[in-house]
Parts: structure tokens; sequence; C-alpha cells
């Protein structure tokens, strides 16, 4: 097929809509019964807060586009007003889903294991009068209403922050009539209040601060009266922009920003969906809002607060069944790791696999005196984290410590910019990166001088350096003294930390400048395969794919007749099955209890099968516009392994499975013999 046929739009799927099928899918598991009750909360919370995410940053985006006057059509052919349109029939479709889901489903059910939301009118005379002690002794206090006149302007709202729109009759003490009044609640309340056990009708009884709120609002206007009471709030564009190419201090002009984050464009209205609809014109207009942007809401306006029942309620038997991570048989009770690692490569699957040897291994290196060097990328850590004590420690022992902080990693710049304060006044070396290129790569090196010279150990791994989110994210790491790798790993150091050019890797793919091309010069070879009678496929497993031409090559490599697999967890803009194109690529998210997050790329080259995990997904920005790393799993037999429990494995899950159709549509695969869930699977495998 000719390269003008393969750009045909009806090829690829919109991003943004394929992101809100990723979150379809995410809410689809607030309903699965078979889940434990609490958890289904968690779901639909974070379905809640990946809309969120959504709205600050690419529905920000696009209006961005659309106010310049861009008309520029994506590989879709949709400008940024088509998508806007599309966006918004899909968001108030999944939204009203959403608080069907709490309302119909979530609360009846948690009611009947004595977990209660208690509404204003199911308060009895206790409750009421427990209620209104905390309104005025926690909440009046704190609570600063504005009242709307020529002399006080419309307030400017922080993003996502609870406020009510109040209209009022009678005069105040001026004698000013009452038109309306914003009243805002500050992030320090807590939005959801427990009754005391002695007043409580169930075991578990909540109160929402809106309800508090509402129920005495009066209060805050004395002499007036309340006509209306109805919560909402405002999402602003929360990207951060610094003209790199101008400043001479990323981390300073970072720290000038993000106060202003706050306060960036309005992007989305929600609003109690009781609001009359002047009262929502009204808030639209001080907005500057299209009618478009604004949601009705069957509840409270911020679901993600439930996110806290979870922790609140102390019923293990509506929770996932704890696990605790293993520890691989042969480092278990290892004394000297590095004596472990030049005996044997170590893989290990988080969150199946405990992240503390790594930990460990860090920790090895900082107190051992023969360590000169550690070197370190971090994109996202936590500052309290015991990687930031292990190389604090490092760095004050006198050790070389340089560090390759990402502060622009996104929702976590002010953390990595404390953490960088930190990093430093402990005497380690701290840099910021490539200008122009986000640091996604994630490579730790340790430099030992032993009896025959200087050896590298070297961690490099598909997710973050964050002993929390291992726990729950899919990924793979691995540490290794191989040589090359090592080698490889020190010039790509010395490319981010240095100027000019470094020698050519020996093992390691490196985004700007090789991984594209070896993916599609690896696909391409597949082709050749094919077309030789030897064997040939595909197994890719990601985040997203995205990139254009890519998935260009991917159809090339289907009409040859190359088998393509890919496990896609989220943005997928591939369509599969459509005839003569793609009938030969199948995609798959897999979506449960631990998020997906590790890259694995396997190409069956012949019969001499070659297996990669990598930090980055199949996008433009991490082929080209970031920092990232594939490395090769050298190891037959860890190679193997990969290949059984990330790629067959969950090519043979049956519960939480979806498959994508041409129309860029999922469902849910069912199983039709014995069913099988990958996660459940490595959980007992490895756990």
């Amino acid at each position: 097929m000719s390269e003008t046929e393969l750009d045909r739009p009806e090829l690829f799927i919109n991003r943004e809509l394929s992101l809100l099928q990723f979150n379809r899918r995410v809410l689809a598991q607030a309903r699965r019964s078979s889940y434990p009750l609490l958890e289904r909360l968690r779901y639909l919370c974070i379905s809640s807060s990946n809309l969120d995410e959504f709205f600050e940053i690419r529905v920000a985006g696009l209006i961005q586009q659309v106010e310049y006057g861009s008309t520029q059509r994506g590989p879709d052919n949709l400008t940024p007003q088509e998508q806007l349109a599309q966006i918004s029939i899909e968001v108030q479709t999944l939204v009203d889903e959403q608080y069907r889901v709490l309302n119909e489903q979530l609360i009846p059910e948690l009611r009947a294991e004595g977990i209660y939301f208690l509404r204003r009118h199911e308060w009895d005379d206790k409750q009421k009068n427990w209620v209104h002690d905390y309104f005025v002794r926690e909440l009046s206090p704190v609570l600063n209403p504005i009242g709307l006149d020529p002399a006080h302007p419309f307030p400017r709202l922080l993003n996502k922050i609870l406020n009510f729109v109040v209209t009022l009759e009678g005069q105040d003490a001026f004698g000013r009539p009452g038109r309306m009044a914003v009243v805002h609640a500050p992030r320090s309340l807590p939005r959801l209040i427990r009754l005391p056990e002695e007043i409580a009708s169930h075991e578990w009884d909540f109160v929402f601060l809106s309800s508090i709120i509402h129920a005495h609002v009066d209060e805050l206007f004395h002499g007036m009266k309340v006509s209306g009471c109805h919560q909402f709030r405002v999402t602003r564009n929360s990207d951060l922009w610094v003209d790199e190419e101008e400043i001479t201090d990323l981390r300073h002009a970072l720290e000038g920003e993000l106060p202003g984050r706050r306060f960036g464009d309005e992007v989305r209205l929600e609003i109690d969906s009781a609001c009359p609809e002047y009262e929502r014109d009204f808030l639209r207009s001080q907005f500057g809002l299209a009618k478009s942007a604004v949601y009705s809401c069957e509840g409270p306006v911020n679901l993600m607060r439930l996110n806290q029942v979870p922790d609140l309620v102390d019923r293990r038997d509506l929770k996932f069944r704890e696990f605790t991570p293993s520890i691989p048989k042969h480092i278990r009770k290892a004394n000297d790791l590095f004596a472990v690692i030049r005996k044997n490569d170590i893989l290990l699957h988080h969150p199946f696999e405990s992240f503390t040897p790594v930990l460990d291994f860090l920790r090895q290196a900082a107190n051992d005196a023969d360590v000169i060097a550690i070197r370190q990328t971090l994109y996202r850590t936590g500052v309290n984290s015991a990687v930031v004590q292990a190389l604090t420690n490092a760095a004050a022992s006198g050790k070389e410590v340089l560090v390759v902080i990402e502060l622009r990693a996104r929702f976590d710049e002010a953390d990595n910019i404390e953490l960088a304060t930190k990093l430093q006044a402990a005497g380690a070396q701290v840099v910021y990166g490539v200008v122009g290129y986000k640091t996604h790569a994630k490579m730790l090196l340790v430099m030992r001088r032993e009896r025959d010279g200087l050896r590298r150990y070297v961690h490099i791994a598909t997710g973050n350096y964050h002993a929390d989110t291992a726990r729950i994210y899919t990924d793979y790491g691995l540490i290794t003294c191989n040589p090359e790798i090592g080698e490889d790993v020190q010039q790509l150091f010395r490319q981010i930390v240095s100027t000019g050019h470094s020698d050519k890797l020996k093992k390691l793919l490196q985004s700007p400048f090789t991984l594209y091309d070896a993916m599609v010069e690896h696909i391409r070879q597949e082709i050749a395969h094919k077309e030789a009678g030897r064997p040939s496929g595909i197994i890719a497993k990601m985040n997203a794919l995205v990139e254009e031409n890519i998935i260009k090559e991917l159809y090339r490599a289907a009409q040859a007749g190359v088998e393509v697999k890919l496990i896609v967890r989220g943005i997928c803009a591939l369509r599969p099955q459509i005839p003569g194109i793609s009938e030969n690529i199948e995609v798959r998210s897999i979506v449960g209890r631990f998020l997906e997050h590790s890259r694995v790329f396997h190409f069956e080259n012949g019969g001499n099968p070659q297996t990669y995990l990598s930090s980055a997904d199949w996008m433009a920005r991490n082929f080209f516009a970031r920092v990232e790393t594939g490395f090769p799993i050298l190891d037959r037999d860890l190679a193997e392994r990969v290949h059984n429990e990330s790629l067959e494995l969950y090519l043979h899950d049956n519960t939480q499975a979806w498959i994508l159709q041409a129309d860029g549509t999922y469902f849910p695969l069912e199983a039709e013999t014995e069913q099988l869930s990958a996660q459940s699977e490595l959980l007992t495998q490895l756990g």
C-alpha cells in the first residue's frame, strides 16, 4: 500500500478520545462485583482524578490552540475545535456514568455494609447539634464569604477548590440589597467528616463538608435570607511553560511559575445539577467558558475526595487481599549484593517482586568504602524516600554523587525542587537534565574499585525510583555488571551532564538518537523474515501507542503477514482489524489491580528472538523530546522469563483484558474456558 493510502485519517484514532476510552475502562472496574467494594470506590476516584488531569493538560492545550487560531489537523484529520466538540459530548456521558455508578451502585452497597454518607435530611437531632457545633467551631472562622457587587468583583478562585454560589434576599448592614455571594472552602478543611461513635446511627457514618456548609450557610450572612446555595468547582490550565532558551536557571524559573498554576486559564466548570440555569450562566460568564465546558454533577463536585474512605474505614474484607512482594531466592540472604551481581544479572518484576533489593543495592553502594562514585536519574521519587536518604549518606561520606533530577516531572515539580535542595546541601552534584528534553530514563550507576580494576554496576529500569509506586505499578528493573551496558550508562550520564558528542553505544538504545530508528529497523526486519519464510512476529507492551510513523510501520508489517500483538494499557491511535491493512494486528488493554507500566518490545527475529525493556512508550515525545533508554535482556533465561511473564501470560488473560475494535471502542474479553488473570497469576508465581 502506498504512503498516501497509509495517511488516510480513518486509519488513526484520535489520541484524546482514546484517552477517554481508557478512563471508561477504569470506571468499569468500579462496577465489577468481583472486586472488593472499597477498591471499586477507589476506581471511581481514579477515573475522576484522570479526568481532572485530562482537562488541566490536554483540554487546556486544545483550548490554547483554538485561541491562537490554529486549524492544524492531526493524523485523524480533526482540528482542535472539532476535538473539543467531541470531547465535550464524550465527557458529559462519562460524568453522568460516574455519578450513576456512585448513586445507584456504590452508595447502596456501602450502606449495606454499614458505611453511610448521611444527607442533611437524614440527620437526627443529636447529629444536627453536633454538626452545628462543628460548623461554629471549625468552619465558620475560616470561611470568608464574598458578596458580589461593583465594589466586590468576582474573586479569582483557585484551581479545583470547592466553592458555593449563594443567592441572597434582603439587605446587609450597609443597606445593600442581596444579590449573590461566593463562599470557598479552603483545602485545609476535610471534605469528609466521620461522626463520633456516640451519635452515629451506623458503624461508619460520614457527612460531607459541603452538606455542613450548605446546612448553615445562612449563618455567614446575618440578617439576610439565603434563597439558593450550590456547590461548584473550576478547573484551570495547569501546564507549566518556561522558555528554556531564554532562562539562565531552570530551577528558579520553575519556582517562579509554580504559584501561577493555581490561577491558570479556566477550562472546565463543574456544578451541582440542581443549580438554576441563570446561576450557571452567571458563573459561566465570569469564567469566560462556553456552555460545552459546563458539566452537571449529581453529587459531590470532586469525587476524588472519596478516595480517603478506604483509608478511614477499617474493613479488610472490603479491600484487596494484602500481599508481600517477594525477594528472589538467590539474593534473599545475600550480605554482598556486588558478589551476587558478578555471578548473575538480577531481574526484578515489580510489584510482584520487592523494590527492597534496589534500595539495598544503593545503600550498600553508599556505605562501601570501595565505591568511588554513584550516578542516578530521578524523575519521581518522593522527598523523604530511602533512595534520597542513601544518596544523601553517600554524598555526606565523601563519595562523588551525581544526581540528574528532572524538575519538569508534571505535578512533582515542587517536590523535585525540594529534593534538589536537600541533595545539594548534603554535597551531591545536582543537574537538571538537558535543555529542551525531559530526562525520563531510569538509571543508577555505581563505580567500584576492585582487584581487577574499576567495575561498573548498573540498575536500569522501566519505572521510577519510588518505593510506593513500586507496590502498585508493574515495572521491570535489571541489575547487572555487564561491561558494555556499564560503559553505555556511563556514556549516557556524560551526555546528559557534559557537552559534545559521545561514543556510539554498544548495547543500549537511546532517545532522542537511536531508539526510534532501532524500533523501525526491527519492525522492517520482521517483514524481511516473513518474506523469507523465517519465523517472524512482534509483541509489544506499553502505556501508549501514538507515533504516526511507527503505526504506519506496524500496518506495513501486518500487510506483509507479520503477526503483531500489542498490549497497550492507555492511549492507542492504531486501528486494528481493518481489512487489507491491520487484520494481523490485535490490540488489548489490561486494567486490573495494578497499573500496567512496563514497556516490553519483543521481536521474533527469524528464530533468534530479541527482547528489550524500555522507559519509553511509542509516542513522539518519548522518541524525540525526552532522554529515554531501551535495553536488551542479554541473558537467555531472563529474556524468556520476560517473554512469559509480561507478554504470553498477558495475551492469555481473559478476565482483565479489553480488546480494541476498529471503531475505536473496547469490549471486555469474557472467559470461554478457565479464568486467567495475568496479575493474579504473577502474584501466585512470584509471591
